[in-house]
């Protein structure tokens, strides 16, 4: 099975039944759905700084679990040194987290935010903006 990398913002409309979602079905279907251990952390930090109850927090993890944490690993983090070291063009470490461990795996990565990562040689984009 084919595998994709979701960037935060493709599983935040998952999550929340966001219209945007309907743009990347056909990017999602039958495809091996990928997250990072940056997706991740970002998940799990909305119930923390949204002040969720425990069952609100309870769904969320339970909605992650349909998604595949990729394995972080040494070689990611070399990538991670080569992503946040591209001379002039500053990136958020975890857009560049979620960017080396796409190329890390070679994996597509699905953005809603081409522009956060345009600029990185390699990286099979998947964008509808």
């Amino acid at each position: 099975m084919e595998a994709v990398l979701l960037d935060t913002n493709i599983v935040s409309y998952l999550l929340k039944s966001d219209t945007r979602a309907a743009l990347y079905r056909k990017h999602l279907d039958q495809k091996l759905l990928c997250i990072s251990h940056a997706t991740m952390a970002e998940l799990y930090r909305w119930p923390i700084v949204r002040n969720w109850g425990q069952a609100s927090t309870d769904r969320l993890k339970q909605a992650v679990r349909a998604y595949t944490l990729v394995a972080l690993d040494e070689q990611t983090c070399e990538q991670w040194a080569q992503v946040v070291s591209i001379k002039g063009r500053p990136i958020s470490y975890h857009d560049a987290w979620i960017a080396a461990t796409a190329l890390r795996h070679g994996l597509p990565l699905v953005t809603h935010n081409r522009k956060d990562f345009e600029f990185i040689p390699r990286l099979n984009l998947i964008s509808e903006a």
